[in-house]
């Protein structure tokens, strides 16, 4: 039987960085979960979460505590931490990621499904905003508009993904990158023209950097421009600048961007689909998408959907906490 809001379903939150006190608070805006514990590899007891009373303990005891969690959140970072985490994890407990390296995200799934499927878990990996209701958009133009060409382009805005690689770079004390896109080339996709564009030529990504104390410039900068998947295919600019710097004009995390659809329905008519996002918060919004698919995972595994699944596979109102007969009248 489905939990209801006297029976909540019960959250793990693993890691507690942006991410994880993001989850924490998109939990308490729905009465149907509940957060059972945060899983942190700092000291639990130097730990202070948003709300008195929320459960802390060690990861390394998350796994003496299956029987108090209905699904996992995983809130670590996509270079490192999930790739290791996700289908360690998915072997015992239903969770959901937000692997967001999208070149990588085949391998990963093939990771975690075999993880999910040999321990009977849900898994659904690569949830948020792109990864995640970006890609729906991408579908559903597609196959609404299959004469035609799909952009997506991101930000103005901080990049998650893109900051945490940059501060795990040897010699970086501190650090974000921004994504910027170049206007030139909205225009022309708005335009209906269905332009052909590299990617160097739709965003530019602008970097601030903290050096660690005797730290190589010149080897971080070339780090940066060079690394696969994140930077070495757009025109990146590095800036350091002080931690004081960075502390007062790069602490808020906005974001957003846009998905473009562009086609025809005939020759004699054009069409443009337009789906986009803006973002005060970057962490707080990837929180509470990845706490709606926590929903319809637990769902699925209690129908008996197990395995690793992503965003394609879940039914929009299964992320809902109302029944299909209050959707069917009160958003149809």
């Amino acid at each position: 039987m489905e939990k209801t809001a006297a029976s909540p379903i019960r959250i793990g939150v693993v890691g507690y960085g942006n991410l994880g006190r993001g989850v924490e608070n998109a939990v308490a805006k729905n009465p149907d979960m509940v957060v059972a514990g945060i899983y942190t590899r700092r000291d639990p007891g130097q730990l202070q979460p948003l709300f008195a009373g929320t459960p802390v303990f060690s990861v390394a005891d998350l796994h003496q505590h299956a029987d108090r969690v209905d699904v996992l959140v995983l809130c670590g970072g996509s270079k490192d931490d999930l790739p290791v985490q996700s289908p360690e994890l998915a072997a015992k407990f239903c969770m959901v990621d937000s692997f967001d390296t999208h070149a990588r995200i085949p391998e990963h799934f093939a990771a975690v499904d075999a993880a999910a499927q040999a321990g009977k878990t849900t898994a659904l990996i690569s949830a948020g905003w792109d990864p995640g209701m970006f890609s729906i958009n991408r579908v559903m133009g597609e196959a609404l508009l299959p004469d035609g060409a799909t952009y997506t382009f991101w930000g103005k805005g901080l990049s998650q993904g893109h900051s945490d690689a940059i501060r795990r770079i040897p010699g970086v004390a501190g650090g974000v990158q921004y994504t910027i896109p170049v206007e030139a080339a909205v225009d022309a996709v708005r335009s209906g023209v269905r332009p052909a564009l590299t990617t160097r030529q739709k965003h530019e990504r602008h970097c601030y950097v903290v050096l660690a104390e005797g730290a190589d410039a010149q080897a971080v900068h070339k780090t940066i421009v060079q690394m696969p998947h994140y930077f070495d295919e757009y025109d990146t600019t590095v800036n350091f600048i002080t931690q004081q710097e960075l502390k007062d004009n790069h602490s808020a995390m906005p974001h957003g961007g846009f998905v473009i659809r562009s086609g025809n329905t005939s020759a004699q008519n054009k069409q443009v689909i337009e789906y986009r996002l803006q973002l005060e918060s970057n962490p707080e919004f990837t929180s509470s998408v990845l706490v709606a698919y926590a929903r319809a995972v637990h769902r699925m595994h209690q129908w008996g959907m197990t395995g690793a699944k992503t965003v394609f596979d879940v039914a929009p109102g299964w992320l809902s906490a109302k029944s299909p007969e209050q959707l069917r009248k009160d958003a149809l």
